[in-house]
Parts: C-alpha cells; sequence; structure tokens
C-alpha cells in the first residue's frame, strides 16, 4: 500500500481541555497525521463545537465514542480512523480503549492507563492478542536530552547504577482547589473519577516511569509515606516513596501537588561507580553530567556528540529550544510511523519503537497498588505488585 497519512481521532478534549490540545498539536506537529473525528464531550452538542473548532467534517463530530468507533469502522480504509486518542478523565480510559481494540483501532492514550490495575490488565491481554500499537503519553520520555541520559547509562558511562532520585513536586492544589469548581482540580480530587489516587497517578506515575526508561531498572520493593494535607480533600496529595531497584540500586521517588510554589518541576537524578547526571523539565534541554575525575559537562541537543536517539528526537539546530509539545509530538510520531510501516508491510526501524507502551501503563497502575499498599499496611517494605 502506498505511503499515506495515518488518520486520528479523539475521545475528550473538549470544552475547557487542557491536554486535548495538546494532544492534537503535537500529534500534527510532523505532518505524518490527519485529525479527522472525535466525540469530544459526553454532551453530544459540546462535542459538535469542538469539531467546530477544529474545523472537522460535522458528520465526524460524534455524540459518544461508542458512535465514533461504529461509524467510523464503516468507513474505507484511508478514510476511517486508524487510532484513538484518549484524552479523558481517568475513569473513561479503559472503555473507549478496549473497544478501539476490539474493532481495529491502534490506541494513544494518557495516563495513568486505567481507572484500575484489573482494568490495565485487561488491556495488555487485548494488546497481545490483537497485536495492535498502544502508546501511553508519557511524554516526558519524549525529549532528547531525556534520550541521552538513557543512552550515557545505556552504554556504561556512568558505571554501575547506585542511586536514582526521581521528583515530581507542583503547588496547584495546595489549597481546597476543586471545591471552588475547578474542572481540572474537580476530578482529579473524586475518586469515582481519579481512581484510588490522586498524586500517585497524576504525577507519580511520570516519576516512576521517567525513573525507569532512563535507567533501565525496574523497581522491585517500596516503602511509601502518602498522604493528604489539605483538610477536606479525599485523595492523595503528597506521597514520599524509597525503593529499591533490580539491580540493587537504591532510590526515591515522590510526588507532591502541595509544595506551592513550585510549577512542574518533575527532575532526575541517577548516580554511578563513575559519576552522575540530572536533568530538570522546566530546563529540558540541558542535562547535567557530574564525573568523579573531571568538570562537570552541559550537553545540550542539536550538536554532533550527542547519540544517535537523542540526535533522532531532536527537530532543530543547537540553541533552538524544544518543549512540551515536541516532547509529546516524538511519540506520536513513532507512533505514525509504526501503523505506516505496518500498512507498507515492512518494520519499522528501531528508533520508532522507543514509546511508552501499555506494558509501561501496567507499571504505573501496580505502582498505585504498590505504595498504597505500603502506606496502609504494617509491613515496611512489600514487593512491587505485579
Amino acid at each position: 500500500m502506498p505511503a499515506r497519512k495515518i488518520n486520528m481521532g479523539m475521545v475528550g478534549g473538549g470544552p475547557g481541555s487542557f491536554i486535548g490540545r495538546i494532544h492534537v498539536n503535537s500529534a500534527l506537529l510532523d505532518g505524518q497525521i490527519n485529525f479527522v473525528c472525535g466525540a469530544f464531550s459526553s454532551d453530544p452538542a459540546k462535542s459538535k463545537i469542538t469539531g467546530k473548532e477544529y474545523y472537522l467534517d460535522p458528520s465526524r463530530a460524534y455524540g459518544s465514542y461508542q458512535e465514533m468507533i461504529e461509524k467510523e469502522k464503516e468507513l474505507p480504509e484511508g478514510e476511517r480512523m486508524d487510532f484513538l486518542c484518549i484524552a479523558t478523565p481517568n475513569h473513561v480510559h479503559y472503555g473507549p480503549a478496549r473497544l478501539a481494540l476490539e474493532n481495529g483501532f491502534h490506541v494513544v492514550s494518557d495516563k495513568p492507563l486505567t481507572y484500575s490495575t484489573e482494568e490495565a490488565k485487561d488491556l495488555v491481554r487485548l494488546v497481545e492478542k490483537t497485536g495492535l500499537v498502544f502508546a501511553v503519553t508519557h511524554a516526558y520520555t519524549g525529549y532528547p536530552m531525556v534520550k541521552e541520559a538513557r543512552e550515557m547509562i545505556r552504554a556504561g558511562k556512568l558505571g554501575k547504577i547506585r542511586k536514582v532520585v526521581s521528583e515530581y513536586p507542583q503547588g496547584w492544589l495546595s489549597t481546597l482547589l476543586e471545591a471552588t469548581g475547578q474542572t481540572q482540580a474537580a476530578w482529579r480530587g473524586d475518586p469515582a473519577r481519579s481512581g484510588k489516587a490522586n498524586s500517585m497517578g497524576d504525577i507519580g506515575t511520570h516519576a516512576l516511569n521517567l525513573a525507569e526508561y532512563v535507567t533501565g531498572l525496574k523497581v522491585t520493593e517500596v516503602c511509601a509515606d502518602i498522604s493528604t494535607l489539605v483538610e477536606g480533600r479525599k485523595l492523595d496529595d503528597d506521597g514520599n516513596i524509597l525503593v529499591h531497584f533490580d539491580n540493587g540500586a537504591r532510590g526515591i521517588i515522590y510526588a507532591s501537588q502541595i509544595s506551592a510554589g513550585e510549577e512542574n518541576g518533575l527532575k532526575i537524578r541517577v548516580y554511578g561507580e563513575k559519576g552522575g547526571l540530572e536533568w530538570i523539565q522546566v530546563e529540558p534541554n540541558t542535562l547535567i553530567v557530574k564525573w568523579l575525575d573531571r568538570p562537570i559537562e552541559l550537553i545540550r541537543p542539536g550538536n554532533p556528540w550527542c547519540s544517535e536517539l537523542a540526535k533522532y528526537n531532536t527537530r532543530f539546530p543547537a540553541g533552538h529550544p524544544e518543549g512540551l509539545i515536541e516532547a509529546f509530538g516524538n511519540i506520536y510520531r513513532n507512533v505514525a510511523t509504526c501503523i505506516q510501516c505496518r500498512l507498507e508491510g515492512k518494520e519499522p526501524p528501531a528508533e520508532a519503537l522507543d514509546f511508552p507502551t501499555v506494558y509501561d501503563g501496567l507499571r504505573g497502575m501496580q505502582f498505585i497498588d504498590s505504595v498504597l499498599a505500603s502506606a496502609t499496611g504494617g509491613q515496611k517494605w512489600i514487593r512491587f505488585q505485579e
């Protein structure tokens, strides 16, 4: 089949959505994807309004994701959507993802993967059964300097990894914002929509994913202190977790939404036998590398000494900032490349397979289970619940 653009549909992302626009702009960044349809709200009228804002064919702004999948499946290949983007609150991740997979559509989903671990395991089984592409938007792994950090560690430049600190502090929930009706706070603070965790699911899963992606290690044990520090809040807003990794390394993962004054302070530090590295999301174009026997190095994208993986994920010459849209865009580009290669009957390049998958999504759900079990149980350390 000749090369063509890959068609995207979306569920969620309706009026007032922050993340919906991020997904759309990122998907369209490299010119590989057409945005063709959506079910943007549980209110069909609001879905129509959003479809109009995106200049979609009015007949393809659907009233529900069930209607969208049913109608899109009837369209000829090349016209119907090829994959579904899920940009909804947590409790509306599983249903659209499952129905899409059952009807032959690939999926790109926000995190955490699902409302519960049982749902996540079911999606893993469906992906394995169907062989379809399934990506989870742990977008921070898409930054070029995160790729560079991963490649340095994979090449053994730091020696054996001994210590990992991955942190994600925010301050936006330092007050009971959900009680004011603010949309983003309201659903995150509601157990019926968010699930059993708030900060651990919303940003703790990012901190875990970044630690495991950069180091190539897996968390095996956790010792967690999970708190709800704002009076009246129903779910956690702060968590501090000691972790053990499968190579014997020790670490700390923490996520907080009551760290007043913090924005999106995602940061990782990794220390090996020979040196360490540090990456901070608010300054994403700089990787700080620290050595035992020579001065600190600052590595930035677009330079010839970067790894091939970092180069593949860099769009601009050195000195031109790349940000969150580009990081998201790297996931979408890789998904589109993998789908296109399937249409053409060929294997995708190894670089295109470098995106978070349904298995990473399952790890996130198991992380939530593990830290909550540790925090509420009587045992100090517990095995990571798989």
